[in-house]
């Protein structure tokens, strides 16, 4: 885990590619006013949410031990973490995978490779979603799963 200074969002990264997270840290230093913080995995992610609060969570899901659905559900679940804006950036392409981001919390998902104007964007737009937009787009995706099944 790393926690640079810094002002503006404070943005956490959790991902076990150590080059990505020095890439996206970076990037997002150059594109504006971040604090990045780093994690490596899911465990250590989730201590550094309920220590840090971020203003936006970017987590990959195919991680060793807790994976990034894991992680959005128990933020979610927390009453402490549920309003946080949470991001998965994965290189799992498939539809089905999408779908299951989205249902298990996730305001947004993006896949790998992602230019850093594209995350930079997305972190604005989950960073402003109100909690009762969260909760509509939530009920939304609960109706559609209802209406394929």
């Amino acid at each position: 885990m790393t926690i640079p200074s810094g002002t503006g969002y404070r943005v956490l990264i959790i991902d076990d590619n150590r080059d990505l997270l020095d890439l996206i840290t970076q990037s997002l230093t150059l594109l504006g006013d971040y604090t990045v913080l780093t994690a490596d995995n899911g465990a250590d992610g989730l201590s550094l949410v309920m220590e840090m609060r971020p203003d936006c969570a970017v987590i990959d899901v195919k991680m060793p031990g807790l994976d990034g659905y894991q992680l959005v559900r128990a933020l979610r679940g927390d009453p402490d973490t549920a309003a946080i804006p949470l991001i998965i950036l994965t290189a799992l392409t498939q539809e089905h995978y999408h779908f299951a981001g989205l249902l298990a919390g996730a305001d947004r998902y993006l896949t790998k490779p992602v230019t850093p104007s594209a995350l930079v964007q997305a972190i604005h737009s989950v960073v402003r979603l109100s909690e009762a937009e969260r909760a509509r787009r939530l009920q939304a995706l609960l109706g559609d799963a209802d209406a394929s099944s």
